[in-house]
């Protein structure tokens, strides 16, 4: 290939396939229309797949090397976190920058969920801000085999809150709909919901805790309960919510799929083994990544300066698919 080269950023584990530009100008919309079938295979073999070096200064830049890939771009209905839309495009989840976002599959809390997932660094944090990523397969193998068995055989209940300045408003959840549009989307989607008198909204899902992967075939961790639990937030904030509300009025919490609690040792069991499979690597301007959502768990890590990454989605699957 012609200007540019090629490498694997985490070779001991062949995951995330770097083609770097190796002279100014490239546009990444052209590069990779003349190259899909190469980034789609590495993007099965490699998990996700970084452009480097490629001339890509700003929203619509980015916008249009997602294009290229001819899939619609999707909206966030039905969000668990605050975002903003630059065009036809979102910012990264709007959390304080010395929060770190654990990592996850987008969307892994309900049935259907996006296929990619695209990531661009329009300008990296001064330091820290890494969008860290975990091979799903691996997350799975390294969960104790107890813990896994568990979790398949019951599945993860969510249950969700939303009221206006506590957690995300069902308004901004379900952008665009009124009542009877969040009851249809929620009929649709076996989602249960119930209507209180100040406005507010509750809704309970019962979901897959793994599935299997449609092209390598392997299964994958697919779930969000770490993030949706309880435990997940900071202790002062556990505290102040808890004395403010009852459990069942969190803005958001999970328990397995037949309502029972899910065990500290579980939760943590499942965030060692997280850990345990991160990778890094620092954002550079205008860098492009695309991210198979069922390969590749992602997450943000505390930063500090400005930071400004845009984030599109494309494609669906669902655990129905998957059954």
């Amino acid at each position: 290939m012609d200007h540019v080269k090629e490498s694997c950023l985490f070779p001991e584990h062949n995951r995330v396939a770097c083609i770097e530009a190796t002279s100014p100008g490239i546009s990444p919309a052209q590069w990779a229309t003349e190259h899909l079938d190469l980034i789609n295979d590495r993007l099965d073999s490699h998990g996700a797949v970084l452009l480097r070096g490629f001339d890509a200064p700003d929203a619509p830049a980015f916008s249009a090397f997602v294009k290229v890939f001819g899939e619609e771009m999707a909206e966030y209905t039905y969000r668990s976190t605050p975002r903003s839309k630059v065009g036809d495009v979102y910012t990264s989840t709007e959390y304080p920058a010395s929060e770190v976002i654990p990592l996850h599959n987008e969307m892994a809390y309900t049935s259907v969920w996006p296929r990619r997932l695209f990531f661009y660094s329009n300008i990296p944090a001064q330091t820290g801000g890494e969008t860290p990523l975990a091979d799903s397969h691996a997350v799975w193998q390294r969960i104790p085999a107890e813990v896994r068995e568990r979790f398949e055989r019951h599945g993860v209940r969510y249950v969700r809150n939303y009221r206006v300045g506590l957690g995300v408003s069902w308004q901004e959840t379900f952008p665009g709909m009124d009542r009877q549009g969040v009851e249809e989307f929620c009929r649709e989607r076996g989602i249960t919901f119930e209507w209180f008198d100040d406005g507010s909204l509750r809704t309970t899902e019962t979901c897959q805790a793994v599935t299997v992967h449609p092209v390598s075939g392997r299964t994958v961790w697919m779930n969000q309960a770490h993030l949706f639990h309880v435990s997940n937030l900071p202790e002062a904030t556990r505290e102040a919510l808890l004395e403010l509300l009852a459990e069942e009025d969190l803005p958001r919490n999970a328990y397995l799929g037949d309502g029972s609690p899910i065990t500290d040792a579980d939760l943590a069991a499942i965030r060692a083994a997280f850990d345990a499979e991160s990778l890094a690597f620092p954002w550079q301007q205008g860098d492009l990544l695309v991210v198979d959502n069922m390969a590749m768990a992602h997450g943000r890590s505390s930063f500090t300066g400005p930071r400004k990454t845009l984030v599109a989605m494309t494609g669906s699957y669902g655990s129905r698919e998957a059954a």
